[in-house]
């Protein structure tokens, strides 16, 4: 009589063969994570978290089994941060700073302004209070060298995007005399800075993003001193879809309906795989966008 060979889908790490009962939820990931890998893309969601979740305990009664992605993540996304050396990773591509850095690189400097160091840039700052209106939004980004994998503790980072108008501070019209969204901040222990702000507007032509500059330390990126890393943070589309259907966003929809990650002019080359966001939150209690970079 001549035996079946087991289906070496089916056998776990330790060389033993799962049982029936079990093969639903390990043939979902897997087929989920060759589905992701196919695509060259996690979409803003680490395979470190993907693995996790398998491992994490069962949803409480009541709970869905799916979420979604209005629905309020659990777990952090910078939980497990470690300063230490954690091993080379990819450096983050350079992009271009657009045409509204204020830097000086293009008019007006808003680096040398008393009060742009900050963690909460919804308001402008000086001359004028304006809040800027719009879904909360957290930006940890966490800065580390890409030879080593070591946080960059101290370092200056200075992020600034558009409000839900698409606008930016300083240069769109009518925004001239405003400040806001933008701020310069330290780097921590880990190597992170948090920013409080709100979720940007997509505009004409461009995916929904914001933008960085890392320096060595706060004293040169406020003195517009040497840039170490220029950059940009991409939003992944399942949350975008979400925040662009709530008031406000209206014209997002219409303009995120014309671009996608491969057709932009930044994120194109590699679809952003380096540089989309993962996320947690909801509308209602605002969403955190958390992005590891190398330099």
């Amino acid at each position: 009589m001549t035996t079946k060979p087991t289906d070496p889908r089916w056998i776990d790490e330790h060389g033993e063969e799962i049982d029936e009962d079990h093969r639903g939820l390990v043939y979902d990931i897997r087929t989920l994570v060759d589905r992701r890998l196919a695509l060259g893309i996690f979409g803003g969601v680490g395979l470190t978290a993907l693995l996790a979740a398998c491992s994490s305990a069962s949803p409480e009664p009541g709970a869905s089994a799916t979420g979604s992605a209005s629905a309020t993540a659990t777990a952090s996304p910078s939980a497990s941060a470690s300063a230490a050396a954690s091993g080379p990773l990819a450096e983050v591509p350079d992009e271009t700073g657009g045409p509204y850095p204020g830097d000086g690189s293009n008019g007006v400097n808003v680096l040398d302004d008393s009060g742009i160091v900050r963690s909460d840039i919804r308001s402008s700052f000086g001359s004028s209070t304006t809040v800027a209106e719009g879904v909360p939004l957290t930006i940890e980004l966490t800065v580390r060298d890409a030879a080593t994998g070591s946080a960059l503790v101290g370092a200056g980072v200075y992020l600034w995007h558009c409000d839900r108008d698409g606008g930016y501070s300083l240069y769109s019209d009518g925004l001239a005399n405003e400040n806001y969204l933008r701020g310069v901040q330290e780097t921590d222990a880990m190597g992170t800075v948090r920013f409080t702000s709100i979720y940007p507007a997509c505009y004409a032509g461009r995916w929904p993003h914001i933008h960085f500059e890392v320096y060595s330390d706060v004293a040169n990126a406020v003195a517009s001193g040497p840039i170490v890393k220029t950059s940009q943070i991409a939003l992944p589309a399942e949350v975008n879809d979400v925040v662009y259907a709530t008031g406000g966003y209206e014209s997002s929809v219409r303009n995120v309906s014309q671009v996608s990650l491969a057709s932009d002019n930044v994120f194109g080359d590699d679809q952003g795989i380096h540089q989309i966001a993962s996320m947690s939150g909801s509308v209602a209690n605002g969403y955190t966008a958390a992005l590891t970079i190398g330099v």
